[in-house]
């Protein structure tokens, strides 16, 4: 029998950790006196708000602006906000325990979407049940994925274009009346369509894996609009996914390991084009 390790035994005495309490307990806990907001009949009401939470109290994992609120509601919220311009696609052939990461992750950073590529089930746990508040969609290969994006980015331009083509029209019939203020407010219009335009026209599949020829991350510049591949750990992306990609990156190491945690990797590749990209409040 070995003896017992002194780190082990002094980190026991230490009394250590005390970790603090997430969330909000029960409404009527945490806001003693306050009415209900899930009341119609309360004047804060609000249908944001979920009564089995404000009944049991709220220690999800979601920031404090989003506390009891349901599901469907923190969907909605994001939505609203505007979701960032990247999308996120996992290879999903060896159920990797790393896409609930990545999943996660692609949350965290607020990705338009996330596509799973194979098999329908995927591992869950470590997603946190974050994959509730994602547009997920699913695709039975990589080819499909490929053809579905970029048939969403052309209609993406073509709507655009159609919406320019109208602001146009307008901007001459409000210039000929001489209503000034209405005109600049089309001209912008006309300049922020033709802005999208070019970022649709710029996006690129970015496939995230180190094969010769691949480009160092930290030397390149992440188009706006995206779509972001990853493969599982190990083996990486499939051949199939690196002839579609239309730039594959890799991240600089300089350790003995060939290849970081999967999980990890997209979680740098996705902060990457947050660094390049995102308004940070």
């Amino acid at each position: 029998m070995h003896a017992p390790n002194q780190i082990s035994l002094a980190a026991k005495a230490s009394g250590e950790p005390e970790f603090r309490e997430v969330g909000l307990g029960p409404w009527c806990e945490s806001h003693p006196g306050e009415p209900r907001p899930d009341n119609p009949a309360s004047p804060n009401y609000d249908g944001r708000y979920a009564s089995a939470l404000l009944d049991e109290g709220d220690r999800r994992n979601v920031l404090d602006r989003y506390r009891y609120w349901s599901v469907a509601a923190i969907k909605a919220d994001l939505d609203a906000r505007g979701r960032h311009d990247f999308e996120v696609a996992v290879e999903n052939w060896t159920h990797d325990f790393n896409i609930g990461s990545m999943v996660r992750t692609a949350n965290a950073f607020q990705a338009r979407r996330v596509h799973i590529v194979g098999p329908h089930k995927w591992n869950r746990k470590g997603a946190l049940m974050t994959e509730l508040y994602q547009h997920v969609e699913h695709h039975p290969s990589i080819a499909e994925l490929v053809e579905c994006w970029r048939n969403r980015i052309a209609g993406e331009i073509a709507a655009e274009r159609a919406r320019a083509g109208a602001a146009a029209i307008h901007a001459h019939d409000v210039a000929v009346d001489g209503d000034n203020q209405r005109l600049h407010a089309l001209l912008a219009e006309i300049d922020a369509c033709d802005t999208r335009i070019k970022e649709l026209e710029s996006s690129r599949i970015i496939a995230l894996d180190i094969i010769p020829g691949a480009v160092p991350m930290e030397t390149y510049a992440f188009p706006k609009r995206c779509l972001l591949l990853f493969g599982a750990e190990g083996p990486g992306l499939s051949r199939k996914a690196l002839d579609l990609a239309d730039d594959v990156v890799y991240i600089s190491q300089f350790g003995s390991v060939r290849s970081i945690n999967a999980g990890a990797a997209a979680a740098v590749a996705m902060h990457a084009w947050i660094a390049q990209h995102a308004v940070i409040a």
